[in-house]
């Protein structure tokens, strides 16, 4: 056997075991289920430090954008006209979210955790300084005492109204944005605490929430279950809420929103716990993003999430008492926040009824900017970048013993709305995109397989042409060299003389009729009849 016999059949050979191991295991997707078993045990909380550290303390930055609406007609509003707001901010903050006081409990199952949340003003990212700007919103403590007093005489209310009038309470109050959002010293809630200590004498939107938490909160870890990888157990100590009129309404489902499971799909609904919000929503995907140079799928609430129950009965928990309902796109909070008939929506009203975008003037809802989505990435389900946004609103309507409001139309008035970004830092990133490379090329080695056998399958195949294309050129050199021989040696051997003796001359004397022969040339010598 040739080298180049060999060559061949050695080429063969590979070809067909690469192939036949290469289609065997992207049939068996040997590699893709390793790469999704070793997700499932890596990205959980007990076994990955690496991960385990970056969700305790998260390295993105997170900033809270401060947006108000500074109302610029309250006298027309009160004569029953239509408020005009402008929007001034953002007042941006740096918010810092670590996670304390982790405990593992029932073996690794869960965990334990307070997130306590801190905010630093940042002015290089902010449009005003707060603690100068001025503005002109509702006076939220003024309407919480009138809220509280509607269910109380007229006579009751009548006297109240005009005890706040002397001590000079309005509907709407002029403060610093620093202390509108901060707190400060209320002279309606100074009254009201010399008579009951209970209540609260400062007020601030953010009053008290800087440096604590929003609760206690227990994690399932997904040692048992991938799926279950950051989902909340309890809070506070309880597996349900009881402030709606629905027990699908009062479920406390999903994550805090910071993780979610690995292998993420496209058809799947992400839940969200919002603990400001006192409900769980749900995301749907949008589209595929990037973000730094990695995959990304985009979640955002669909319009459902808020929708009335006339067009979304499964809303209908949201109204409390049962019945008592608003239109799309806002949630009445009150219910869970005692106090003001606090309302929350996208900012602008972005998604709601338009009855509520045109009962104030200024404003102008866009996806682009008032739209809350999280960006994660599909194999870790790490957020690589999320956008938070919401909105505060307050109820003002006509309460019977207050003469100030005797004009009010009923209104959902905007008071502020948040915009709360993180996207990945730049070492994290770099870190995503190897371990998603070595993911990608490890998930990837079986059609790797293929691909060379395949190459070396075409390389076979050429080799193969190529040696019977020698082999007929070999043949037809052959058949060549031989026909050349033949009639070289015909032109030259035909007269050969092999015999030295004289031919023999016919003579008169010689009377035999015999032919003469030419017996001295091989190529012409006559052989005789043999005879019988």
């Amino acid at each position: 056997m040739t080298r180049r016999s060999c060559a061949i059949y050695a080429t063969g050979i590979l070809c067909a075991h690469l192939l036949i191991v290469g289609i065997a295991l992207v049939v068996a997707q040997v590699f893709q289920t390793m790469i999704y078993n070793r997700l499932k045990k890596e990205l959980t909380l007990t076994e990955a430090s690496r991960v385990f550290e970056s969700w305790k303390n998260p390295p993105p930055p997170v900033y809270m954008e401060y947006y108000f609406f500074n109302v610029t007609n309250p006298e027309v509003f009160l004569a029953g006209g239509k408020a005009a707001v402008t929007q001034i901010g953002p007042y941006t903050y740096r918010e810092y979210r670590p996670r304390e006081n982790v405990t593992f409990l029932e073996n690794g199952t869960k965990v334990y955790a307070l997130n306590p949340k801190s905010f630093v003003f940042v002015p290089e990212k902010s449009r005003g300084n707060p603690e100068v700007d001025i503005l002109r919103t509702v006076n939220i403590p003024a309407v919480a005492v009138m809220n509280e007093l509607n269910s109380y005489s007229f006579l009751l209310r009548t006297f109240v109204s005009m005890w706040m009038n002397s001590i000079g309470v309005e509907i709407f109050m002029t403060r610093t944005v620093h202390e509108v959002l901060w707190g400060f010293k209320d002279p309606l809630l100074s009254k009201i605490h010399a008579m009951k200590p209970e209540v609260d004498e400062m007020f601030g939107l953010m009053w008290k929430k800087n440096g604590t938490d929003e609760g206690e909160f227990v994690f399932l870890t997904g040692e048992r279950d991938y799926m279950e990888y950051g989902r909340i157990d309890t809070w506070n100590g309880l597996t349900e809420m009881s402030w709606w009129s629905s027990n699908q309404s009062n479920m406390i489902n999903g994550t805090d929103g910071s993780v979610f499971h690995p292998l993420l799909s496209r058809k799947e609904l992400l839940y969200i716990f919002a603990a400001d919000l006192c409900r769980s929503i749900h995301l749907a995907y949008v589209e595929d993003v990037e973000v730094k140079g990695i995959p990304a799928y985009r979640f955002a609430p669909p319009h459902d999430v808020l929708q009335s129950p006339k067009e979304n009965p499964t809303n209908a928990g949201f109204c409390v008492p049962a019945g008592d309902c608003l239109g799309t796109g806002v949630l009445k909070v009150s219910v869970c926040r005692e106090g003001a008939p606090i309302v929350v929506s996208f900012p602008h009203f972005y998604q709601a009824d338009a009855m509520y975008i045109n009962a104030v003037e200024g404003l102008s809802p866009n996806k682009e900017e008032h739209e809350t989505y999280l960006d994660l990435n599909p194999t870790t389900g790490v957020p690589i970048r999320a956008c938070k946004r919401a909105q505060l609103n307050i109820i003002l309507n006509r309460v019977p013993g207050f003469p100030k409001t005797k004009h009010l139309n009923v209104t959902i008035f905007p008071i502020m709305f948040v915009n709360e970004t993180a996207t990945i830092d730049d070492d994290s990133a770099t870190q995503m995109r190897t371990l998603l490379l070595i993911v990608t090329l490890v998930s990837n080695f079986p059609l790797l397989i293929v691909g060379m056998g395949a190459i070396l399958l075409v390389v076979f195949v050429l080799l193969v042409c190529r040696s019977r294309q020698k082999k007929n050129e070999v043949k037809r050199i052959d058949f060549t060299e031989a026909f050349h021989s033949f009639t070289t040696a015909k032109d030259d051997t035909a007269y050969t003389q092999v015999s030295d003796k004289p031919e023999v001359e016919p003579s008169e004397n010689n009377h035999t009729n015999q032919p003469m022969r030419n017996g001295s040339y091989i190529a012409m010598s006559p052989v005789e009849a043999q005879k019988c």
